[in-house]
């Protein structure tokens, strides 16, 4: 296994030096995974654009929160679980999303559920997903734009969730009190 670097504005190649400052200057610290992410500048601009995208679609918080944390929990990425908890925290998302969503037990709503399972779908699925299952999505209020933009949140999650596996990057402190592992009875089903 390799051992991967997470690094300092003062380790980190120089094309990734200003966007860890950026990332300290907005976090009050480097996350981990930006710190693992800078040894790829590519990598680490393409996620940032990703992301700053992602906040700018459609979705509602809830949404967004439901469409990253249904790609982490699919993906078993044990940095993103936490991350994503505190992060909904600090975007004042009802904890029983989040619990529902960490567990893999029912959505408050309908429509939620409907997101989570499209999302997973389009995951297990690398994006074939039938007619029927598309239908049920846009009955439930959805619409092609939120397809679109469901894959642009799945492409931010796989360029995170891939680094941690391999990078095994800590979880962070702040968010070590949402440590999480995926549920037995759930790894036997896969």
């Amino acid at each position: 296994m390799a051992d991967f670097t997470i690094h300092t504005i003062e380790t980190a190649p120089d094309a990734s030096k200003p966007m860890l400052e950026t990332s300290l200057k907005n976090n009050g610290r480097i996350p981990g995974l930006h710190g693992t992410m800078a040894e790829a500048p590519a990598l680490m601009a393409a996620y940032n654009f990703a992301h700053q995208q992602f906040m700018e679609t459609s979705l509602t918080n809830e949404e967004k929160t439901v469409v990253w944390q249904t790609v982490n929990v699919e993906q078993n990425c044990h940095y993103c679980v936490p991350a994503h908890t505190g992060i909904a925290k600090m975007m004042k998302i009802d904890d029983a999303i989040t619990n529902a969503l960490r567990d893999e037990t029912p959505l408050p709503t309908a429509k939620l559920e409907a997101l989570r399972d499209f999302t997973l779908l389009m995951v297990r699925n690398r994006g074939f997903v039938d007619d029927a299952d598309t239908q049920a999505f846009l009955d439930a209020g959805f619409d092609q734009r939120n397809i679109l933009e469901i894959i642009l949140g799945v492409s931010q999650k796989v360029m995170t969730n891939y680094t941690n596996h391999f990078a095994r990057t800590p979880v962070d402190k702040v968010f070590e009190t949402f440590a999480w592992e995926k549920k037995q009875a759930n790894l036997a089903t896969e």
